[in-house]
């Protein structure tokens, strides 16, 4: 699994913290942006460089996007075809949005968790499989057709 990363200025701190901890674990990484803290910068610039990664082999690749909401993010990013991007505040939640929704973003707001929980959610993010229960399949299905019907 590749996981690409992106933040803006006020999501950059916990980015870098992140980066170093999934690569502690293991996990392929690349840094998507801001490479360095820019006041004033734009989440959408990161969002878009993150989802379409993610478009591009939505099956292997995950993304983790940051701002001080988490809400920009979740927004720009899910204007990608084939990105299902969420805002998630908790590790229930990120099961849930997994295992239901097969979401393949994960958005977080930096002002509102810590390090420590962002580790946590993003640990259950990435460890968390898409159930395949034809309820759920269905369901995602019909907004892929949604996608394709814009």
């Amino acid at each position: 699994m590749n996981i690409f990363i992106g933040a803006d200025h006020r999501g950059f701190a916990m980015k870098e913290g992140l980066i170093a901890w999934l690569q502690q674990q293991g996990h392929n990484v690349e840094d998507m942006g801001a490479t360095e803290f820019t006041e004033g910068d734009d989440y959408p610039d990161y969002a878009m460089l993150v989802a379409k990664k993610i478009a591009e082999d939505i099956e292997n690749n995950r993304g983790i996007l940051l701002c001080g909401s988490g809400v920009g993010m979740a927004v720009a990013a899910n204007k990608v075809a084939g990105v299902r991007a969420a805002l998630i505040h908790d590790v229930e939640i990120a099961k849930i949005a997994r295992n239901d929704d097969d979401i393949n973003i994960l958005a977080l707001g930096s002002d509102f968790i810590s390090l420590e929980e962002a580790q946590a959610i993003a640990s259950t993010f990435l460890s968390t499989p898409f159930s395949g229960l034809e309820r759920h399949v269905r369901r995602v299905g019909k907004i892929a057709e949604m996608e394709k019907n814009e």
